[in-house]
């Protein structure tokens, strides 16, 4: 169905333009929106036109207009006044409200079609078949950000319609969600990918401004065809649980920038304790490991294990890090 607030700003335009008050009703003859309370006369008769087969139908001074959603009765446009243009009105505002739930409902399918492509649940040819009947290009390359927020703001507004409101989304990205706390942007990157951070840092404060202050953002790698970006959001998905491990104080992380932690996420968590077992044997490497060992261990992976920024980074001497590295290495 339309977003209510959608109609009735679509009436309350008509009204001021035509000075005709208008109403429009479910199925079941209740008011979802109107310009005034002024239709409680109507409601004998328009039981009477749900059941005809007649589109449209004047009485006295109401006219009344069928409005179908794929051939099922949706709404009655209802018009009260006895002007000569009222019913002219009413076919013109009957055919807007039409095109509203067409239009919603295009929405709602490019939506439901972006999330199967996202999950990986469409066979090919039914990629290429449905995007061609949605008018959404194929060759296009497009990135998957993956939002992150953890909780709802208080307003209770969920990430996903908030970020339909971003200002720096264009009409050729996608905003849908696949979990409940998390929101899934895909990006039209057709002028490159480098201002990718910029844009996801943008997103962040965004989103800070509007209660997500804990909000993190991943994105994955470019993929050419509409068939790929399934694999762009599974690298964003990844990120992010690699970003929670190893770069804890990074609130944008990219798949492409994820270093040594990447290569060793991927393996499997029997073989790492096999390898720590046979490395400290019995040891609680926990408990021997202290809060300086831990941090340098951390910045010297955050590093790509480069000894002069890991050393800089911790404000002390090449030679006091070396030191530390020999210290974990015995």
């Amino acid at each position: 169905m339309v977003p209510t607030q959608t109609l009735q700003k679509t009436i309350d335009a008509i009204r001021d333009i035509s000075h005709l008050e208008l109403s429009v009703q479910d199925a079941d003859g209740r008011a979802v929106v109107e310009t005034s309370p002024v239709f409680a006369e109507a409601g004998s008769m328009l039981g009477d036109f749900v059941v005809s087969p007649a589109d449209s139908q004047s009485g006295g001074e109401f006219h009344f207009f069928k409005v179908f959603d794929e051939g099922k009765l949706q709404y009655i446009l209802v018009i009260r006044g006895m002007k000569d243009n009222a019913i002219l009105v009413g076919r013109m505002a009957a055919l807007q409200i039409s095109e509203l739930v067409e239009a919603y409902h295009e929405k709602l399918d490019r939506d439901g079609f972006m999330k199967n492509l996202i999950l990986d649940n469409l066979l090919l040819v039914d990629i290429y078949e449905k995007a061609k009947r949605l008018h959404i290009v194929n060759n296009a390359p497009r990135v998957v950000l993956v939002v992150e927020t953890g909780s709802r703001d208080e307003s209770g507004r969920d990430v996903t319609a908030l970020l339909h409101e971003f200002p720096e989304l264009t009409a050729t990205d996608f905003v849908t969600s696949v979990e409940t706390e998390n929101a899934v942007v895909v990006r039209d990157v057709t002028a490159g990918t480098e201002q990718l951070d910029r844009f996801a840092q943008d997103l962040l404060t965004y989103l800070g401004d509007n209660g997500y202050e804990k909000a993190r953002v991943a994105y994955g790698t470019k993929s050419m065809e509409l068939k790929n970006v399934s694999k762009s959001y599974k690298e964003a998905q990844m990120a992010l649980e690699v970003g929670r491990i190893f770069f804890e104080d990074r609130r944008v992380i990219a798949y492409a920038r994820l270093g040594i932690g990447r290569l060793i996420y991927q393996l499997p968590i029997p073989l790492c304790r096999m390898f720590i077992s046979e490395v400290f044997g019995d040891v609680d490497i926990e408990k021997e490991l202290d809060s300086e060992l831990l941090e340098t261990i951390n910045r010297f992976f955050d590093n790509n294990l480069n000894v002069s920024e890991t050393s800089r980074q911790l404000f002390i001497h090449r030679n006091t890090l070396v030191y530390r590295l020999d210290k974990l290495q015995k």
